[in-house]
């Protein structure tokens, strides 16, 4: 189908922080497949995972035991408030299965009129139906049918308005603690402690969604840890798998005390080959020394960053995120500004608000660092001479 405004690139394999076109061209990935290949390309760990789980076993059933789903499970649970979780295919699976187990936590506490779910604008929580309602962006949603009920939508950093929205039908607030397709907004630190209050004080269910920011990409495992803001609910997935299709919807033992045996399921959710790159992915995630790493580096790009939208006013607006999800604002088109960049050999994401996103591999070196920052460099004084063109034009 249609659906892809795909750029004309085809790339054919990877290594670190390199993707290699087809016709042998290299490009330095500062994408990451959005935020995905969170330890680059070919991570030799990851690759013998795959390879050792491939030779004994692909797919069982959930009806049976599949023992590295309690291993991954006691890695994640660990590391986080979450006391159990549920294993999905995709980001936005683990959406799902976050709002179902909100809303089935409360029919179970005998509030079956408490559904409604409250989002805010500028996020983006993945493509099913579910999913686009929680985000409330018209452009997803439209064309398949009118809003569903029970989701509801308050504006980005707005506590106040936020208050007068929960009520006797609220089941769950839920929010990106650093937004990915919204422009890389991130929630101050004091906002999502008073949502965590305002959460006990009116017995609402905390959800975030951490599937962009979570797994190291802010310089902490999971983005919360900076505010000290616990949610009871969370979906993660993206770097999980560290390019292979795995997600997960984490909670804690009362808030997932809804979701008895029958009520929710997945065919390939947690299946062997997912688990074991689970596993190996998160023992790498994990490690102190590289998120002293991303801390690092994040540090290095905020600064140059800096220094780029002083040097070119008529490029650069704002630098926004945190850790390695790196929003930068644009004056010019950030479309435009993608193809600068590729045109240096750099690829780079895209995002709301006219941002353009640098989420590079979590383990991307200074020198990358570096090297990437001359690239962006270059594209903006590309940029620059369009703007110049246009005046020229104009005049």
């Amino acid at each position: 189908m249609g659906v892809y405004a795909r750029a004309p690139l085809a790339f054919e394999r990877g290594e670190g922080a390199r993707l290699y076109t087809t016709d042998g061209e290299a490009y330095l990935d500062c994408m990451a497949g959005i935020a995905v290949t969170a330890l680059g390309h070919s991570h030799p760990k990851l690759v013998q995972a795959v390879k050792d789980q491939a030779e004994k076993l692909w797919h069982t059933s959930n009806i049976f035991c599949i023992p590295n789903q309690e291993t991954l499970a006691g890695l994640l649970t660990a590391h986080t408030f979450a006391d159990v979780c549920f294993f999905t295919n995709s980001g936005a699976e683990a959406i799902e299965c976050a709002i179902k187990t909100a809303r089935k936590y409360h029919w179970a506490k005998g509030a079956p009129e408490r559904i409604d779910i409250i989002g805010f604008d500028g996020s983006f929580h993945g493509r099913t139906l579910a999913a686009v309602n929680a985000s409330g962006n018209t452009s997803y949603l439209e064309g398949f049918g009118p809003p569903m009920p029970g989701f509801v939508h308050a504006q980005f950093g707005d506590v106040e308005a936020l208050r007068a929205l929960v009520g006797s039908t609220t089941a769950a607030i839920i929010l990106e603690p650093v937004q990915g397709e919204g422009g890389a907004r991130s929630w101050p630190d004091a906002d999502l402690r008073a949502i965590r209050q305002l959460c006990d004080q009116t017995g609402t269910l905390l959800i975030y969604d951490e599937i962009q920011c979570g797994l190291g990409r802010t310089g902490k495992l999971f983005a919360y840890e900076w505010a000290d803001a616990p949610p009871d609910i969370m979906a993660v997935a993206k770097a999980l798998g560290g390019g292979f299709p795995v997600g997960a919807c984490l909670a804690t033992i009362e808030a997932a005390s809804g979701m008895t045996p029958g009520s929710h399921g997945s065919t390939y959710g947690g299946n062997p080959l997912a688990m074991a790159v689970g596993v190996a992915s998160v023992e790498e995630l994990v490690k102190p020394e590289l998120l002293a790493h991303v801390r690092e580096v994040a540090g290095y790009f905020n600064q140059q960053l800096t220094g780029l939208k002083d040097r070119f006013p008529d490029v650069v607006v704002d630098i926004r995120g945190k850790g390695m999800l790196i929003g930068v604002k644009l004056a010019t088109p950030n479309r435009e500004f993608m193809q600068h960049a590729r045109d240096q050999h750099l690829l780079i994401a895209g995002g709301g608000d006219n941002c353009v996103r640098l989420l590079p591999p979590l383990n991307l070196t200074l020198d990358e660092a570096r090297e990437a920052m001359g690239l962006l460099e270059r594209a903006c004084e590309a940029a620059q001479a369009t703007v110049a063109n246009e005046r020229v034009g104009a005049a």
